[in-house]
């Protein structure tokens, strides 16, 4: 066999082009993946200091709280909690006089009930459809829903109603108030425990 010579073998200018394009896109490409990654990196840092911030700030509330009650207590008084601005609504299924959600909602003038449906995964999807509100993760989506901050409409039109499952242990008397030792009405502070139990 006949060895061919190289460095004389001519090669077309669109391979020359193409292959020069090529180098490009991966150049461009990694410097893409590097800024990702360095974006990434801050962002993390940025939930974290956010979820101290966050935790600080509910702690300072409960210290707050217990501190009022004590002084009310001392000048012979109590301390009435203010009234919640945040509704959590359990429809429980079957119940006789209980009309839609929906018109309950509107009745007591606390907006529309949310319809889009996102499966959260990941902060990403979070900021990107909310972050032009300042709302980029979790811990923020949650902040706002929780405080009923200045964007809480969009936070709460970005979640979706969900179904929970009949509460562990059953439910008592329905047709019964909460105060009489039934189900319905307002629990206030307690609905956290009949969540726990359905979740």
């Amino acid at each position: 066999m006949a060895e061919v010579d190289k460095s004389n073998v001519v090669v077309p200018e669109s391979v020359l082009k193409k292959q020069k394009r090529a180098e490009e896109w991966a150049l461009a490409k990694s410097k893409e993946l590097e800024d990702a990654k360095k974006k990434k990196v801050e962002t993390r840092k940025l939930i974290c200091k956010k979820a101290r911030q966050y935790a600080k700030e509910y702690e300072e509330k409960e210290k707050e709280l217990i501190q009022l009650k004590r002084e009310a207590r001392l000048k012979g008084g109590f301390y009435v909690n203010p009234e919640a601005k945040l509704l959590f609504i359990v429809r429980i299924r079957g119940y006789p006089n209980l009309k839609s959600v929906k018109e309950l909602i509107y009745k007591r003038g606390y907006g529309k009930v949310n319809k889009q449906r996102i499966a959260l995964t990941d902060n990403s999807i979070i900021e990107q459809v909310l972050g032009k509100y300042g709302i980029i993760c979790m811990e923020d989506l949650i902040h706002e829903i929780l405080t009923v901050g200045p964007h809480f409409k969009e936070a709460n039109n970005f979640l979706w109603p969900f179904q929970l499952k009949a509460p562990l242990g059953g439910l008592k008397k329905k047709r019964n108030h909460y105060v009489e030792g039934g189900d319905a009405g307002n629990r206030e502070d307690y609905i956290n425990e009949l969540i726990r139990r359905m979740n």
